[in-house]
């Protein structure tokens, strides 16, 4: 009696796709897969030394995979859950964000809601003990932190902390729980009736944590929204599509996917929608990928709202993972995607040659296409048209409507020297850990804070000091072009010590020129001038 392979085994999909494409394919594959077993049998019996007979699979799949597209890709069984968490959106863990600051571990946030911060551990606290062993002054990495602090829900770590104004160690026995990674970085009114959202990745709660932020400016009576989509690589194509939802009236395709395997997709809005009304700016980038360029491809083909930017990343293809036996995975390549008016935005790659494919943004830098919008070109000349008959194409990204060139007017090698070194962090780390309190009494809230606060003389030469003692030579040129960028990221980083990652937003956006951009395009007549819907 034969027994058909178990449910979902790869043996038994490679017989489900054999029955589904005929004779032909079962003979050409059985000849492919036995000319791989044959040669690693071959190898294993033959080979001089002993193999590592894992290593040489995995290294097989990875080139495989890389002789595909340069999105396909092979993720061993080890590395699973860690390549998974940024889009399912959660760990399970002590719930706090740290650095190593003088061999010590300083908590520079608790997770709001995480079991740190219900009992009471909070910013500026030294873990110096975890489990009775010391982990202070012993060369701890970040690693092994993580190795020490992450666990299985329900178990429980005690942890010894040294905490400012204490004489002794406070002990706290913490049980492990789901931590969430939000996707939502900041939330914020960033001039009167104006909201901003900023999204850092599509992941499972986004959606969620979006309707949230919208209702809390909702409840500020704001008329006009911001979604920042700049350095967001994308995620699940579906919380794509439900995001777009947010904004289009029920009826109006989204995006639609096409491959030779799969049957056709297509994507709809539905009646249900938070922002439907109102006027509507994406701000995107040469980062913005994939989720990103589905949300801004959908926005931008209706005339929902107003894209500002430069031309995003170029994705336009669909990964669909696939379990193996031993618990690795491959995402592989099964279709391509389309904007509603029928643009791929994937851009120009030659299988296999995936240094070539990742060097284009730096090319789009050295060519000016970052900061002169006429030397763009897309790779696919086709034109599309918008609902209102406005041209776009496709073949290369999504050119956004508005295009606001990358300002590099304030850097300098000196300024990226401090960032390579992790000054900033280092310093603000030492300043909070002695002026937190002072700090925390002076200035109520973030709004407090951006009207009253002054980085002081004293401030800012020590730590131009502690970059010198970090091997950051100080530069006058350098100090000279970067000075005010390097006081910005002084006070956006001491804002979320203080507070959040919305303060930090608050402060740094203060000089952002696509958030001036949209801000001024919200209060003219732009909307109107370009039939953009807004009710």
């Amino acid at each position: 009696m034969i027994q058909f392979p178990r449910a979902n085994s790869p043996l038994r999909l490679f017989l489900m796709t054999v029955l589904f494409f005929g004779s032909g394919y079962l003979q050409a594959q059985i000849q492919s897969a036995s000319k791989i077993d044959e040669a690693m049998q071959i190898i294993k019996y033959a080979y001089v030394d002993t193999i590592n007979e894992k290593k040489l699979t995995d290294d097989a799949l990875r080139t495989i995979l890389k002789d595909l597209d340069p999105h396909s890709s092979y993720i061993p069984a080890e590395e699973m859950q860690q390549a998974n968490e940024p889009l399912v959106g959660k760990f399970e863990g002590v719930g706090i964000q740290f650095n190593i600051h003088n061999d010590t571990i300083m908590v520079t946030q608790t997770i709001p809601g995480g079991p740190s911060e219900k009992l009471g551990i909070r910013a500026g606290d030294r873990i110096v003990k975890i489990d009775g062993q010391n982990v202070a002054s012993v060369k701890i990495t970040n690693n092994d932190v993580l190795k020490k602090l992450r666990g299985n829900k329900g178990t429980k770590v005690t942890v010894g902390i040294a905490r400012r104004g204490m004489s002794e160690l406070l002990d706290f026995t913490i049980t492990r729980d789901q931590i969430p990674l939000f996707s939502v970085d900041a939330t914020y009114q960033l001039a009167p009736g104006i909201g901003y959202i900023k999204i850092t990745r599509f992941a499972d709660q986004t959606v969620e944590e979006f309707r949230k932020a919208l209702a809390k400016l909702k409840a500020e009576n704001i008329t006009s929204l911001v979604l920042d989509l700049q350095d967001n690589g994308g995620g699940y194509l579906n919380r794509a599509v439900e995001l777009a939802d947010e904004f289009l009236p029920e009826g109006k395709k989204i995006v639609y996917t096409r491959g030779r395997a799969f049957s056709p997709e297509d994507y709809y809005s539905t009646a249900t929608g938070g922002w439907e009304k109102g006027k509507l700016v994406v701000l995107l980038d040469e980062a913005s990928a994939s989720a990103s360029e589905i949300v801004s491809g959908a926005i931008q083909d209706w005339d929902r709202g107003i894209l500002i930017g430069r031309r995003s990343f170029g994705k336009g293809l669909v990964q669909k993972p696939f379990q193996l036996s031993d618990g690795s995975m491959m995402r592989v390549t099964i279709a391509h995607y389309y904007t509603p008016s029928g643009r791929c935005i994937q851009k120009p790659y030659s299988p296999g040659d995936d240094e070539e494919y990742d060097l284009d943004i730096s090319r789009r830098l050295k060519h000016g296409e970052l900061t002169v919008a006429d030397s763009i070109h897309f790779n696919d000349t086709t034109k599309y048209f918008t609902n209102n008959k406005r041209l776009v194409f496709g073949g290369g990204g999504i050119m956004p409507d508005i295009f606001v060139p990358l300002d590099t007017s304030l850097n300098s090698n000196y300024y990226f020297d401090l960032l390579r070194k992790n000054t900033f962090n280092d310093f603000i780390l030492s300043y909070m850990d002695e002026h937190r309190s002072k700090l925390k009494e002076s200035f109520a809230d973030i709004h407090s804070f951006r009207n009253n606060f002054k980085l002081d003389q004293k401030t800012y030469d020590d730590f131009l000091a502690f970059g010198e003692k970090q091997g950051v030579k100080k530069d006058p040129a350098g100090l000279k072009t970067s000075e005010k960028l390097i006081k910005l990221e002084l006070r956006a980083l001491i804002a979320r010590n203080l507070w959040d990652t919305d303060a930090f937003f608050e402060i740094v956006n203060e000089i952002n020129p696509l958030v001036t951009k949209a801000v001024e395009v919200i209060q003219s007549n732009t909307f109107e001038k370009m039939k953009i819907a807004t009710r």
